[in-house]
């Protein structure tokens, strides 16, 4: 399989040298040499299972890479072609040899004439083993090497890199900046419109009874009209108290200091509309920002999966490799989820990447729907 991959990947890189020499006036177009870097970078990252860089190339780093994938796919894809037809020759031999003229004999390792079966199949095997085993023994490190040469002669220089990194960080802090600020105003309306209202409401019953109690001179009169009054202030009180709760959870859920990111999830997991399991990796000490985007990113996952999927399970991991932590939160609802619903999956993404984190969603149609947040935890 190795030795397979190795032959095709060489002699894909042979013919794209050749088009690389004819093509050279076109290569020099933005448009096209960008086209063509990135799909050498793809096609050399699927060799080494590397990941794919998504910074462009810029058109100095692609000329200087040419002339150096032009003399190293030349010659390794030349050797790979050599190779292989010999192979496919010393199989047709060991079975048409009988089918050349008598006078004009094939010729087998170290170009011995084929006169019989004997021969045919004893030089044929012996050529084909060679052969083989320069393959199996070659062909990898000769793609390998060339799909390193690619990657590191296409990547992005670092201070592309550097530029990039900064764009992204400009505008994930901006994003940052404005969900708080938007998050601030929403609690002030919050706690102005809602709970304040239900407060003042509070004092003016309270203030009521006061009258009520100082205005009547029968005794049970007085404590019939107190009590309604109470009541209702006692109501209004449990109100107002569970409308504040829930404003402070929206800032820093009282559930993750009580019981940890593992112990909330839990919980969180038993109150969903749909039946979750949760599987918990060993966590470490998470920061606190850490924890409330883990919480929030898997409520509001779990939240859509509830409203929207039909699913009828759901399940979340977390992991923690080195300094990052994976949640994943999957169900086997009708799928479609994307950030285009308004489904709350861009709230997500802006809190993971106010960390430095990624979203990925993975909802094709008929599902099943998985989403994956990867966060920094090492700061």
């Amino acid at each position: 399989m190795l030795a397979g991959r190795g032959a095709a990947y060489l002699l894909g890189a042979l013919c794209t040298a050749v088009a690389s020499v004819v093509a050279l006036p076109l290569l020099c177009h933005p448009t096209l040499s960008g086209s063509w870097a990135r799909w050498h970078r793809r096609r050399a990252a699927r060799l080494r299972g590397a990941p794919v860089e998504t910074q462009p190339t810029r058109l100095r780093r692609l000329l200087g890479w040419l002339p150096v994938h032009v003399a190293v796919a030349v010659t390794a894809g030349a050797f790979a072609l050599l190779c292989l037809g010999n192979l496919v020759f010393a199989a047709a031999v060991v079975a048409l040899w009988w089918a050349f003229p008598a006078d004009d004999p094939p010729s087998l390792l170290l170009d011995v004439p084929v006169h019989g079966w004997g021969t045919a199949v004893a030089l044929g095997l012996a050529q084909v083993t060679v052969l083989a085993a320069l393959a199996w023994s070659l062909f990898p490190p000769l793609a390998d090497a060339h799909a390193r040469v690619t990657l590191a002669m296409l990547a992005p220089a670092p201070a592309d890199r550097l530029a990039e990194r900064v764009v992204v960080l400009t505008r994930t802090r901006a994003d940052a900046l404005e969900a708080h600020g938007a998050e601030l105003r929403r609690i002030e309306r919050d706690l102005h419109d809602g709970t304040q209202a239900r407060l003042v409401a509070i004092a003016m019953r309270l203030a009521v009874a006061r009258q009520e109690l100082a205005g009547r001179p029968d005794p049970l009169d007085r404590s019939d009209a107190v009590s309604e009054l109470l009541r209702e202030a006692h109501e209004g009180a449990e109100e107002a108290m569970t409308e504040l709760r829930a404003v402070i959870r929206t800032i820093y859920p009282p559930i993750l200091a009580d019981h940890g990111l593992a112990g909330a999830l839990q919980m969180m997991a038993v109150r969903g509309g749909v039946p979750v399991d949760v599987d918990m990796g060993e966590l470490g000490q998470v920061p606190a920002a850490v924890e409330a985007v883990a919480y929030f990113a898997v409520t509001e996952a779990l939240t859509n999966v509830a409203k929207h999927s039909h699913a009828a399970r759901a399940a979340v991991r977390v992991r923690r490799t080195g300094d990052r932590l994976s949640i994943a939160v999957r169900d086997d609802g009708v799928g479609g989820a994307g950030e285009h619903h308004g489904t709350g999956l861009t709230g997500i993404r802006r809190r993971a990447e106010a960390l430095d984190g990624t979203l990925a969603v993975a909802s094709p149609a008929g599902g099943p729907t998985e989403i994956t947040v990867d966060l920094p935890c090492g700061w």
